[in-house]
């Protein structure tokens, strides 16, 4: 996506152009809301930046609106808050046409267990369990603000909202819950692994195609729209 974008953006603004994102996304993660910021003295309305951009990218990237933002706004490091939903297909049959938008497993998932280890995990914790083995963020130090478990049919949705995320923090989540709600583990699992503050106490990372980025939030000085599209499926 950010190569993708850079092209675009460069060619509009007739100069090359560096874009910041609010945060990186694996291959086969969406995102319905990321923000990105971009220098440039290129003088260009809005809605030219809008139109010339998305004329020149791929038909699975969308920039939906553009506006100028004092030099102090950074996408990535003025973020006070991220959110993304992880999204479950639970039955025996496998998904056809969202095969690459959900993840799937054939075990029921008793949604009950999951919220309970849900709630091991919220506030402030080392979550070293809980990252790629190859993260290279400074500190494992995370605040939960939100996890939440709903279901809609078959599909289940994980939604969690953090101060920042570890490499693959929520994919690691994601699996725990997983193992949890397939009866394979307790609930109490979740906070054993926390505790443990090692990757190799952890579960399996949940396949990256059900993840999503879907909330950045800033300080309400820069007027940032906060949330984009909830991936809803039925």
């Amino acid at each position: 996506m950010q190569a993708a974008l850079e092209e675009a953006l460069s060619r509009v603004a007739d100069h090359s152009v560096t874009v910041i994102c609010a945060g990186r996304t694996d291959a086969g993660v969406h995102a319905t809301h990321q923000i990105i910021h971009f220098d440039t003295d290129a003088p260009r309305p809005s809605r030219a930046w809008v139109r010339g951009v998305n004329s020149n990218l791929p038909s699975d990237i969308r920039v939906i609106w553009m506006r100028a933002v004092p030099p102090l706004f950074h996408a990535r490091f003025a973020a006070t808050a991220r959110s993304y939903r992880y999204v479950i297909l639970s039955r025996t049959v496998p998904p056809a046409l969202h095969r690459r938008r959900v993840a799937w497993t054939y075990r029921t998932l008793q949604i009950s267990a999951m919220r309970t280890a849900a709630q091991y995990l919220l506030g402030e914790h080392d979550f070293s369990s809980y990252r790629a083995q190859a993260c290279q963020a400074r500190h494992p130090m995370r605040t939960v603000h939100r996890l939440e478990i709903t279901r809609s049919g078959d599909y289940f949705y994980i939604d969690v909202t953090a101060n920042a995320f570890l490499h693959h923090m929520v994919r690691n989540i994601a699996g725990v819950l997983i193992s949890i709600g397939s009866g394979v583990q307790p609930p109490q699992w979740s906070w054993e692994i926390l505790q443990a503050r090692d990757r190799t106490a952890g579960g399996v990372t949940a396949p990256a195609e059900g993840l999503y980025l879907v909330a950045v939030r800033y300080p309400d000085q820069f007027a940032i729209p906060e949330r984009g599209e909830l991936p809803i499926f039925a």
